[in-house]
């Protein structure tokens, strides 16, 4: 079982290529055993193809991955360098992708959110274990 806590933070590219080590990471920090494994890294992997595709960050820039753990919950952070657009939640009707991540985030995560400043963006997750 995770111990609480700060699991580790994990600087990447804005490339395509880190959401596949973002996972590997992640799974290396929780463990193949973790009851939220599976959540923890589909979310995750939402949240990092957002960042490396539609942020700032895929010009060169990097995308930062945060975990922590607390008694029964799995905290994720990804920071990237932000964008004009705004993230949001698509539903089943669109035609177009965009949006579809944030919905399995909703669906799945015990809370979420987006923090945005000048420095970049921040979209977090939790899921309950």
């Amino acid at each position: 079982m995770t111990e609480g806590g700060l699991l580790g933070t994990l600087d990447l590219p804005g490339a395509e290529e880190s959401v596949a080590r973002g996972r590997a990471w992640l799974r290396g920090r929780l463990g193949n055993d973790h009851p939220a494994l599976d959540d923890v890294l589909l979310l995750a992997s939402e949240l990092l193809t957002n960042a490396v595709r539609h942020s700032d960050s895929r010009h060169g820039g990097t995308v930062t991955l945060v975990a922590a753990a607390m008694p029964g919950v799995i905290h994720i952070v990804v920071i990237d360098d932000g964008a004009a657009n705004v993230p949001h939640i698509g539903g089943e009707e669109e035609d177009g992708e965009g949006g579809r991540g944030l919905f399995l985030v909703d669906l799945l995560a015990r809370s979420w959110g987006i923090y945005d400043d000048s420095a970049g963006r921040a979209v977090w997750f939790e899921v309950k274990y």
